[in-house]
């Protein structure tokens, strides 16, 4: 019999660097391969495991949820989706009333692109060098990188990019047919930058005073990641667009964009056939209740605190700089961090790039302080060993 790795390499279209690993199973920060060697997981589905793989809430949310109604057409009201509709607007900030529920974090961003040329009757949009905020054609357009748009050119016309964290640069940018601006508040593909409060106070101001959306993608740094429940907190933005994804409901594919009483559409403008069905929303449910009866932000903030307090603790030449925030972490290195990642899996961590040099950690939010220190003790070996 051949094996899984084989069958994927034979059957799989090839567009994804594969590691030569076979994943089967996972549990909490932990997962296994088919020889059940065990990693501690600091990739997570790339930021999507935040409550931990297999959570229990999330198994039985979707195991009684499949019993009773899977899909649901939006065409019918549905009460799994209606509950899960009020809680979304509970948590985000007070301003975004309403959301637009569908599977994926480049889908919220296409959905808000939408909304606002729609809305605003305008088509220019203001993003950020470094950005990245997915690959179907609208959220590719309003990527940054070169190496993820050239071969796809033309893409949609109306983007322009500027320095990110850069108020006046930003500023000079706008014009008479600017829509909106989009941001992360964090760029995790980019690198692990993090925004200056000063920053975006001030793009928010000056898009209400210009009548220009303020979308912020928060599919990566959303649910938690930050050490707040969004990171669009840490600066008190109250975005008119916010883009979230990843961890929403556990694991499964969900995204959803919240919206305020500026955005408003009419019938027909936009849909989706899987988006907000009843099975995930059950999951979205379960995955908030636990975030929130848990105090998984607090506890975020305070693991990543701890991390980065015992990574300086000592001296590593080959790192330039250690960008941190909740459990969202980068350590650029003065060369290529792709050597790193692969020792790492070797000495049973899983880690991602951002970026050439940049060694990212996305670890489940329910990671234990003993599971901190390994990752902390092969990081330490990995790092010292060049």
């Amino acid at each position: 019999m051949k094996s899984y790795l084989e069958l994927e390499e034979k059957y799989a279209l090839n567009i994804f660097a594969k590691r030569n690993v076979v994943l089967t199973r996972g549990k909490g920060a932990r997962v296994w391969d088919e020889n059940g060697k065990e990693y501690i997981d600091c990739v997570a589905g790339n930021g999507v495991a935040n409550i931990g793989h297999c959570n229990e809430r999330v198994i039985e949310a979707i195991t009684n949820q499949a019993k009773q109604l899977i899909t649901c057409s939006n065409i019918f009201y549905n009460n799994t989706r209606a509950m899960l509709l009020e809680k979304l607007v509970q948590i985000t900030p007070p301003n975004l009333t309403r959301a637009f529920l569908c599977n994926s974090g480049t889908e919220s961003v296409e959905a808000a692109i939408k909304f606002a040329r729609y809305v605003t009757g305008k088509s220019e949009f203001i993003c950020a060098m470094r950005s990245f905020h997915g690959r179907t054609m609208g959220a590719l357009s309003a990527t940054y990188n070169v190496k993820y748009r050239k071969d796809y050119e033309p893409l949609i016309p109306g983007f322009n990019f500027v320095p990110f964290n850069n108020f006046d640069k930003l500023a000079a940018k706008i014009n008479k047919n600017t829509s909106a601006v989009l941001l992360e508040v964090v760029q995790g593909e980019g690198g692990v930058h993090i925004g200056r409060k000063d920053y975006f106070l001030k793009v928010q101001k000056l898009c209400n005073e210009k009548g220009i959306l303020l979308i912020i993608d928060e599919v990566q740094t959303g649910l938690c990641r930050t050490g707040k429940m969004f990171a669009c907190e840490h600066f008190g933005l109250h975005p008119d667009m916010m883009c979230l994804a990843k961890s929403i409901a556990g694991g499964l594919p969900m995204g959803a964009v919240m919206c305020s009483d500026k955005i408003e559409l009419e019938v027909g403008k936009h849909g989706t056939t899987f988006g907000g069905n009843p099975l995930v929303c059950a999951a979205s449910l379960a995955a908030i209740d636990f975030m929130l009866e848990n105090d998984l932000a607090r506890q975020v903030s305070e693991k990543g605190d701890y991390f980065t307090q015992e990574f300086r603790k000592n001296n590593y030449n080959q790192v330039r700089e250690l960008r941190q925030i909740g459990l969202m972490i980068g350590i650029e290195l003065k060369e290529k961090s792709q050597p790193y990642i692969v020792e790492l899996l070797e000495q049973g961590v899983l880690a991602l790039p951002a970026g050439t040099t940049v060694l990212r950690l996305l670890p489940p939010l329910t990671i234990s302080y003993e599971e901190l220190d390994m990752v902390l003790d092969k990081l330490k070996y990995v790092l010292s060993k060049y």
